[in-house]
């Protein structure tokens, strides 16, 4: 039963110390808005789908009716708490773009599951705030509901969707993860944060695959991260030879970002990178259980062993080193086509490359 009027907590007193939990809990920056503080979201959402841009994201164009609509997720909610946990890394996430024989991983990917972590947290925070105010109810949600973190994140005030569409802040960059507590408490509301990419376009011009038709918008079926992580069977061809060694995720546009001088370092070692990055030949030659030891925790883990080796196999394509070719073609018979057809893509570009290279030596 909800707790009566006379008996709710002041609003922005609970706020203030509802603050300071967060950041308790580990949080790096907290705000808060309506449920109904994103009525373009829904306009937008629908030129997204109906231009095709989602790619096979199918589950995005199934529960548009929620994402586009935060109150119609839970009519009940009064109040939607956003927070930003940082993974802002200590090393050049490009690095290893000069290291062709070695797989690139997203910074994001390269601790554990950030599911698995920002979700407990969230739980916390909301235990915590439901315990000031007994009969008060609450929801988390972590990237998995049909929530539009980023918009709600700018509508509460904790920074805006920069060119590159990702969320970054004056006080943390663009390297963060968001969750969301729905609450029927009444909390006060910030003041939503407006854009200060200004005349920058450096996000844009990084992308090396033009995945931003435009400032502020993305194509899904150009970006890297999507290609490589969401997208199922071969990866057009178009694409490949722009993959480079990046075998999951893509970081070029947020590394770039110069709001990133002000990001705050993940505190947590859960985010910290603790291995240089991994050889290629030595990921072809993973099997299923190999796979998923390897990547136990991980996020790499949910795409499975096909799409993974698929991804190592365009890489090697990609590295221009013959030493690479039989790694290459102890895929060729492959139970997956997808995985197959790579592997013949990389023997045929290294067997190129190899040519080439002795053509070269000759003149």
């Amino acid at each position: 039963m909800r707790t009566s009027t006379s008996e709710r907590p002041d609003g922005a007193a609970l706020k203030a110390r509802l603050a300071e939990e967060a950041r308790a809990a580990g949080f790096a920056a907290m705000g808060v808005c309506r449920p109904d503080a994103i009525p373009e979201a829904m306009g937008r959402l629908r030129t997204f789908l109906d231009e095709g841009r989602h790619g096979q994201l199918d589950w995005m164009a199934d529960r548009a009716h929620w994402r586009g609509d935060p109150s119609a997720l839970w009519p009940e909610a009064r109040s939607v708490v956003m927070l930003v946990d940082s993974y802002a890394p200590e090393h050049d996430p490009l690095e290893v773009l000069a290291h062709p024989d070695r797989g690139g991983v997203s910074v994001y990917a390269q601790g554990k599951d950030y599911h698995d972590t920002v979700k407990p947290r969230l739980k916390r925070v909301l235990r915590w705030m439901l315990e000031q105010a007994p009969g008060e109810q609450g929801k988390v949600f972590v990237d998995t509901a049909p929530v539009m973190e980023k918009p709600l994140a700018q509508a509460a005030g904790l920074g805006w969707q920069g060119k590159h569409t990702n969320l970054l802040g004056r006080d943390f960059g663009n390297w963060v993860f968001l969750g969301a507590i729905f609450t029927t408490l009444d909390l006060p509301p910030d003041a939503p944060e407006v854009s200060h990419c200004g005349s920058c376009r450096r996000c844009l011009d990084a992308c090396p695959t033009a995945a931003f038709p435009a400032p502020y918008q993305l194509d899904a079926r150009r970006c890297i991260s999507y290609l490589t992580i969401e997208h199922k069977g071969p990866v057009p061809e178009e694409f490949r030879a722009a993959l480079g060694n990046r075998i999951y995720g893509c970081d070029d546009c947020l590394a770039v970002c110069p709001w990133n001088k002000f990001a705050v370092a993940a505190s947590e070692l859960r985010y910290l990178r603790d291995e240089e990055a991994p050889r290629l030949a030595d990921l072809a030659a993973l099997d299923d259980p190999a796979f998923r030891a390897r990547f136990a925790g991980s996020p790499v883990k949910r795409i499975g062993l096909a799409r993974f080796l698929r991804n190592v196999l365009y890489a090697i394509g990609n590295s221009g080193d013959p030493a690479l070719i039989p790694s290459a073609r102890a895929h060729l018979g492959a139970e997956d086509p997808a995985v197959a057809e790579a592997a013949a893509w990389a023997c045929s570009r290294l067997a190129r490359a190899d040519v080439e290279g002795r053509a070269a030596t000759v003149r």
